[in-house]
């Protein structure tokens, strides 16, 4: 009797699977229009699960925010939250911000909290404004047009080169990797026994059949390269 694959114990979300959410910050999003003026920020947390820091903004009415850590950003700075000056750390709108400064956490529709670039290190460039909407240049490098109502971090969001820091023993790497419920290390299929692996066994480490499946193969089974995707309609037997 065989085993489960690697990928289909982690899609049931068990175990060493599942991220420990008591760890976690909850929701970092930014907050709502109602919230105008300068803030303070009160102090930068480490925050498991995210490759950047979160700080402790408070606001001008003293409510407590939780945002993504801009590079450069220390304790005691001022940021402004949907009005006042471009400061590094400050939330703002696209139409507030001037060409060529550097944003992160941006949001795709008005007030939606913020959905791209929130990696560490990632930072986005505002190019142009034209009319109502705003045409920012993202960290792969495609320019999209946002609502220049849609709100921004000024900076890059902080943590950036964390990929160059060597993890210099496997144990910290298993532990960097159980907060975000990823395996730190991947095992070959051809390396596995065959009840591990439709890949294991043999001789010598090779697949052994055909590495392409199809769609519609059960998931134990759907391993190795997916087959493409059908282009053509399927002719029926008999018709043109």
């Amino acid at each position: 009797m065989g085993k489960r694959i690697k990928s289909r114990r982690r899609g049931a979300g068990t175990g060493p699977y599942v991220s420990p959410s008591h760890r976690h910050h909850g929701a970092v999003y930014h907050p709502p229009p109602s919230v105008s003026g300068e803030g303070k920020v009160q102090s930068l947390d480490q925050a498991p699960g995210r490759s950047a820091a979160v700080v402790v903004v408070r606001g001008p009415a003293g409510e407590k925010i939780q945002m993504l850590a801009s590079a450069g950003i220390s304790t005691g700075d001022t940021v402004s939250l949907n009005a006042g000056p471009v400061v590094r750390g400050s939330l703002l709108p696209l139409q507030s911000i001037p060409d060529g400064v550097l944003v992160s956490n941006l949001e795709v529709k008005p007030f939606d909290g913020g959905r791209l670039v929130r990696a560490a290190g990632t930072s986005a460039l505002v190019v142009a404004h034209t009319g109502g909407e705003v045409t920012v240049q993202l960290p792969s490098g495609k320019f999209k047009q946002f609502l220049e109502t849609c709100r921004a971090q000024v900076g890059t969001v902080g943590g950036g080169g964390r990929l160059e820091r060597p993890f210099i023993k496997a144990g910290k790497k298993v532990n960097a990797f159980r907060s975000i419920a990823r395996p730190p290390f991947r095992v070959r299929g051809v390396a596995m026994n065959p009840v591990n692996h439709p890949h294991g066994g043999g001789a010598h480490q090779h697949v052994g059949r055909p590495s392409t499946v199809g769609s519609g193969a059960w998931p134990g089974q759907k391993v190795g390269r997916f087959s493409p995707r059908r282009k053509h309609a399927r002719r029926r037997a008999g018709g043109s």
